[in-house]
Formats: structure tokens, C-alpha cells, sequence
């Protein structure tokens, strides 16, 4: 049986067009047969430039975005997808997405901690944007696995790097490979490679170590666990939670509500044009 999974972007693919390409090959490869992964970025004209993260280094800006993650998930269950799965390392908003929703909703993040868990007693996870290093440090202790993170550190390039570096990766790797020898360093014993484009250029040429360390591919754990999730949902019946202040679901109607009210629903209660279906 078929799974459908609504995948979601901190990024506007559409201006992306290498990563956007990456990202679909690396689907195709790590889904299993049945599996559709559609994938959906934000909405174009979010950001000045095609590069996020001035905007998410900042709380309010990453929270106030995080409303379209929220629309975003509405409009995956109300079109039958059978898994929300957040495809960025800030995870936003995804306790409250996970209040809104009855379908599993899976974080990049978040599964990955949870897979590198099982690699090793440590994880250290590596970012663009310093700023970053405090949000998942914080995500770790939310999770429940702040004991297991070793440190957080800056990759020592950015997010541009990384997208020229899809036709020639070489000296980049190298620079990859140095930051995460100052994570093993610091105690870790399994490498995230925080942010998604980064990870599939890793993982599109091979690098699944480092000096005997796990260099772990975070999307395809997120993959794997969606497709867990919904495996365990049509075999038993299991549902997320449903009670308490973080994890009851609102009334569906009083949510569209309250998003016209905030002037929202005509730009984010409308289904964004499908970018295409990979894996």
C-alpha cells in the first residue's frame, strides 16, 4: 500500500534549483517502493534573497514563519496526505503543527537525534548560522536528549557554499570533514550534518563517516521514520496524543477561523502549486 508524504521546505525550492534536483534524487533513493514524497517549500517572495537564514536566526521571524509550517500541515491532512514531515533543523513550530494534526508529523531534527541515538551514546550536530547552536540545544532538551549531545558547532561555511558546491564538492567535503573532527573532539560519536542541503550533498557523494564516526543521513531517518509512523498507524490504530495544553486538537473550524481573523487564510489556506512528486 502507498504512502504520501507532504514534505516541507524552510526554503523556496523553486529558486533552488540544484538543491531542488538533489533533494529528488536522494528521495527516489532512499524511499522505499510506494513511497511519494511531494515536495512543498514556502511561499515565493518569503524572504529577500533565496537564502533563509537572515530571517531564522531570529526567534520572532522563525515564529512568525512558522505559520505557513502551520497552514502547511492543514493542508496536508485536509488533502489525505498520510504523514507531515518537517524537512528543516529549526523544526518550527512542529509541537504546535502536532497539536493541529491527527496524521503523524515528523521532524528533521528531531529524528534525527532520535536514529543518532542508536549510532552512539553522543551526537554533535553542525550548522550554518551560529545562532542556530542555543534553538537546537534547546530542541535536544525538548526531545528529552539533552544529556546525549555532545556540542553544537558552526560547519565553518554557509548555506551558499553549499549550493555552488553541488557541481564541484570536493574542497567543501574536506572543510566538512575538519569541522566534524572538532565535534568528535568535543565527545561525539555520531555526526548530524544540521541543515537538509548539506546533508544531501554529503550523502549524494558518499560520506557516511568520519575516523570511524557516523556521519548520519538525517533525511533519510526523517524518511524512514514517516514511513514507520504510518506503518504503526495502519497496523494498530495509533494516534498522536489528544489531551493536555501542548497536544489537545482544537476544533478544525475555530483554527480556520482564527487564521482569517489574523488576515492569513487567503495566503495560507489555499493549497500551494504542488512542486512535483519524488521516490
Amino acid at each position: 500500500m502507498s504512502i504520501r508524504i507532504w514534505h516541507q521546505s524552510f526554503t523556496v525550492l523553486s529558486d533552488l534549483g540544484a538543491y531542488d534536483q538533489a533533494l529528488r534524487a536522494h528521495f527516489r533513493k532512499v524511499a522505499r517502493p510506494g513511497t511519494e514524497i511531494h515536495m512543498h517549500g514556502m511561499q515565493p517572495g518569503t524572504y529577500r534573497s533565496n537564502y533563509p537564514g537572515d530571517d531564522i536566526k531570529h526567534s520572532a521571524l522563525q515564529y512568525l514563519h512558522g505559520l505557513q509550517f502551520m497552514a502547511a500541515g492543514l493542508n496536508a491532512e485536509e488533502q489525505g496526505f498520510d504523514a507531515y514531515a518537517i524537512s528543516t533543523l529549526p523544526e518550527p513550530a512542529l509541537r504546535d503543527i502536532r497539536s493541529l494534526l491527527d496524521i503523524p508529523v515528523v521532524g528533521y531534527g528531531e529524528s534525527a537525534m532520535l536514529t543518532a541515538c542508536m549510532l552512539g551514546r553522543k551526537f554533535g550536530v553542525l550548522v550554518f548560522i551560529d545562532e542556530l547552536a542555543e534553538l537546537v540545544q534547546e530542541n535536544a532538551a525538548r526531545h528529552g536528549l539533552a544529556e546525549r549531545l555532545a556540542s553544537v558547532r558552526h560547519v565553518g561555511f554557509r548555506f551558499a557554499d553549499v549550493l555552488t558546491a553541488f557541481s564541484d564538492p570536493t574542497a567543501l567535503i574536506e572543510r566538512f570533514r575538519v569541522a566534524a573532527r572538532a565535534l568528535i573532539a568535543d565527545g561525539a560519536e555520531v555526526i548530524i550534518p544540521g541543515e537538509a542541503p548539506l546533508n544531501v550533498l554529503l550523502a549524494s557523494h558518499g560520506i557516511n563517516e568520519v575516523d570511524g564516526v557516523p556521519v548520519l543521513d538525517s533525511l533519510g531517518a526523517w524518511i524512514k521514520q514517516a514511513e514507520a509512523m504510518v506503518d504503526l498507524r495502519r497496523a494498530n490504530g495509533v494516534r498522536p496524543c489528544n489531551r493536555g495544553y501542548f497536544s489537545a486538537r482544537p476544533e478544525r473550524q475555530r483554527v480556520k477561523e482564527i487564521f482569517t481573523f489574523y488576515g492569513l487564510s487567503e495566503r495560507f489556506l489555499t493549497p500551494e502549486q504542488q512542486l512535483g512528486v519524488t521516490a
